[in-house]
Order: C-alpha cells, then structure tokens, then sequence
C-alpha cells in the first residue's frame, strides 16, 4: 500500500517579504518587513535583539532608501526572476507552491480604495504561470507585511478597523484569484504576536506604556481571529470550493523528565501554543485564557457579534510550522540551553543540533501531526519545515547537500507514520525552497533551499540560481509520490 495518497501536494514555501524584492517598484508601499535590518552579530538566543525595534528604527527606516541594511528590500529578487524560479519548481514536479501576497503591493498604505493595478497584474501573471505549470498556488494573505502606515496610524491591528481594511484586501484577492488559487491561509504564525509584535501585529512595543502591552497584543490577535473569521466566509461566498486554513508555529514542548511539575510545565506551554488554532479551528476561545484575563486585569473588547462569527466560520484545515522540538523544566534557568526558531529552550540529550543550534527531531513531526489531529480532525499542512545550514560550492560546481537530504528523508518518513497512524495530511511544502533572506537576521548565509541563490549576506552576488544535489534527490521523491526517499544517497 502506498505510503501518500494519491494527490499529496508535495511542493516547497516562501514569503514575499523575504522573497521577492522589488520594494519600491511597481507602487508598492512600505512593509513592517521592509523596516527590519541586517543582524550579523545578534547573539541569535537573544530574543529581544533579534526581532525588537524602536521608533527611532522605524523612523530610519522609513527615511531610508538603503537596501544593504534592510535585505529584505532586495530579497532574492523573485519579482524579475518569477519565471526563471517556477520553471525550477516544475522541472522538480511541485504539485503546489506557497507564496505569499504583499498586502502593500496592492494597497500601498493599506488604505486605499482601489487597488494597485501594477501589483494586480503582478500576482495574476504569477499565478497564471504557476497554473500552466500544474502548479497549485497555496497563498498567504498576510505573512508578515502590514503596511507600515497602519502601524503608525493605527496602532496596527489594535485598532479595529483594521480588520474592514484586511477584509478589503482579502475580498480584492478572491476577486481577481479566485479562479487561480483552491487553498489560502489567513495569517502566518499567529501565535508569534508576543514573540515579535513588530513583524506580526505592527507593534511597537516602545511606544506603549508598559502596563497596556501584554492586554494590547491580546485585543491585537483577537482582531485577527475575526478577520480570519470573516475572510473565510467571504472566500466561502465568493469562490466556492475554495478552502481556507490557519497556519500555526507547532511548538512541541517536551517535558525534561517525568517530574510532575514538568509534565504541568510542558502541558501548559503546549496548551499555550495551541490557543490559537484553538480559536480559528474550533470556533471558540478555550475557558483557561479567559480565566488568565479575568485573573490579570486584561480587558479584550469583543465586538456584538465577535463570538457568533468565529463559531460560524472556522478554517476548513489546519497548517503549520515545524522545524524542532522545545523542552521546558521547573529548573531550567539551571540547565544547558540551544536555541531555535523561537526561543532558547533546555537542551535535550537525545537530539542533534544544525549549524544554528536547532534541535533535530524527526518524531516529534510525528508526535505533532498525532496531537492535531486528535485535537481538531481537520486535514493537515505541513507548510514549513527544513534545514538552515551553510551550503558550499565545491570545485566541480555542485552542491552536495547530503545533510539536507537526510534531514528530510527522516521528516518525510515522520509524516508517512502519521499518515500509516491515521492522520489525514494534505500536503507537505518545505521552507525556503529556493534560497532567500532569513526572517529573524536577514541573513542568506543560512541557507534552505533546493535552489542556491549567489547572494552573500552583505547584498553581493548575481542572483543566479543553481541546483543542489537536494533538488535532484526531492524531483524523485515527488516523482514516486515519497516511495524512494534514499535515492542517490
């Protein structure tokens, strides 16, 4: 029996704002991404360092025109070389593609009553392309990049309205996309609005009294969820067929031993985690966060009809993120740390880390992918996974990236156990498929994909795009629908 249905959508993952460049042409307006800097020398556990900004950083940023601070800005210039990349994609058979749409790209402020036709044609001659290549496009409305003049003028998803803003700007993609794109996703990672409020609610923390902050980023997410609420059921109305999923950081939280108080510790960073998709998949806030409100003074203004909205309107499926797992202790101020994608979190003796001090843990994809399902019973997307390391050019010219290989040979071994355990998973498309600039230092030296990019973390380089022997190894997994994974090993 085949491991994969038939129709798995194996494919890859991007995000404009990291990706595609082109910043200030076309009409586009300023993003919360295109203000944040290059950081080769942030200690990368420093949490704060790396994602924390001022209102001095973001007045600077606004003057600016500089492109070596802010890479960002330049990417790795999908916006010239669209055709160049999906061919790649094709030649390596993506069944999907996910990018992401810049809210700012067709409304440059964010409001705007009538779209950026520049930016329009933009996406509809992407998406028409990747159509002709049988490529299904998986699109994010807003991973992120809010327009920064929201953030400035209102407080950015704090205030209200903003949510009719980001219902104009989805309404606007179902229009014109609806016939191109099956599957959307309303917001990347929203579970990171404590973790960088800057990137994901345009919030600048500094500007804020420091009492009002923690209530603010909760009324902040709530909005979200409505507008998720609201954009599903517009994409029901509007292009039907269509599904619309969430899509979570999956943060799996170990306990460091059996300990009891561990056991609650972990429980509680998970649970913690999961609210969030809580709310979009099941349609309802859990009791416990309410609890936590009422027990610290925090006030959520809900709309009349905020409650009814998100139980009518959930997501269809549920996506994620997953790179590594976290362990947590009672004494873990004490205890050996490693970093990762989120935070520093205890070391675990039974894992390895990559270049960047993540840990690698192929089972915990499968422990997750277990614990969603049971949780929502609603199909699963991996829609980011993979290995940051430095990639080198040997003297023959190739890439031999024999490290990324096994590290997704044993990831997609992980999700055909879940499938083989009864889980219903949809779709797996790897992070950073094509070379682009990290979201946390805006490096490239930390490299992804299965497609260099010749760019160097100081802006220098031809943009050329070359394969890597991952490309060659991931064009046989999709060719054998994930059968022969230690081909060419």
């Amino acid at each position: 029996m085949a491991r994969f249905p038939e129709g798995f959508l194996w494919g890859g993952a991007t995000a404009a704002n990291q990706y595609e460049g082109g910043w200030n042409e076309g009409g586009k307006g300023l993003s919360v991404a295109d203000c944040t800097t290059y950081k080769p020398n942030v200690d990368k556990g420093d949490y704060r360092a790396l994602h924390g900004i001022t209102n001095d950083d973001i007045l600077a940023s606004e003057a600016s025109t500089d492109t070596h601070q802010y890479p960002k800005r330049h990417g790795v210039d999908f916006y010239h070389r669209w055709r160049e990349d999906i061919d790649l994609l094709a030649e390596m058979g993506f069944k999907t593609f996910r990018l992401s749409i810049q809210w700012t790209r067709l409304f440059p402020t964010g409001t705007e009553e009538e779209p950026n036709e520049a930016g329009l044609q933009f996406y509809e001659d992407v998406l028409t392309y990747l159509r002709s290549n049988n490529i299904e496009p998986l699109v994010t409305l807003h991973h992120y990049e809010q327009p920064v003049y929201l953030a400035d003028h209102y407080d950015g998803w704090y205030d209200r309205r903003v949510i009719d803003l980001f219902v104009r700007f989805a309404k606007t993609c179902f229009e014109h996309y609806g016939h191109l794109v099956k599957y959307w996703l309303t917001f990347n990672e929203i579970d990171s609005v404590f973790r960088h409020p800057w990137t994901t609610i345009g919030f600048c923390e500094e500007r804020y009294p420091a009492e009002q902050r923690e209530e603010m980023v909760y009324q902040s997410v709530h909005n979200q969820f409505v507008a998720s609420a609201l954009a599903t059921k517009l994409l029901h109305q509007m292009v039907p067929g269509a599904q619309m999923g969430c899509m979570l950081t999956k943060t799996t939280t170990y306990p460091l031993n059996c300990d009891p108080r561990n056991m609650l510790k972990a429980q509680a960073n998970n649970r913690e985690n999961l609210y969030y998709a809580d709310v979009q998949a099941r349609g309802h806030y859990p009791q416990w966060i309410k609890n936590y409100w009422e027990r610290s003074g925090i006030h959520v203004d809900f709309g009349t009809n905020d409650e009814e909205i998100l139980a009518q309107y959930p997501v269809d499926f549920v996506s994620f993120s997953y790179y590594m797992s976290m362990v947590d202790s009672i004494d873990a101020a004490q205890r050996e740390k490693v970093g990762g994608n989120l935070a520093t979190g205890v070391k675990n003796p039974f894992l390895d880390t990559s270049d960047w001090g993540w840990q690698v843990d192929s089972d915990g994809l499968h422990y997750s992918l277990i614990e969603l399902w049971d949780r929502y019973e609603k199909p699963l997307f991996i829609v980011e996974n993979g290995l940051g390391a430095h990639d080198t050019i040997d003297e023959d010219g190739k890439i031999r990236d024999d490290y990324r290989i096994a590290y997704f040979r044993d990831h997609i071994n992980a999700i055909a156990d879940a499938i083989a355990d009864g889980v219903e998973v949809m779709g797996y498309t790897p992070w950073g498929c094509i070379d682009l600039v990290s979201m946390s230092t805006c490096e490239m030296s930390k490299r992804y994909g299965f497609v260099y990019v010749d760019l160097d973390d100081e802006g220098n380089g031809t943009y050329d795009r070359m394969r890597k022997e991952s490309f060659y190894w991931y064009q046989r997994v999709i060719a054998t629908n994930g059968e022969e994974l230690d081909w060419g090993m």
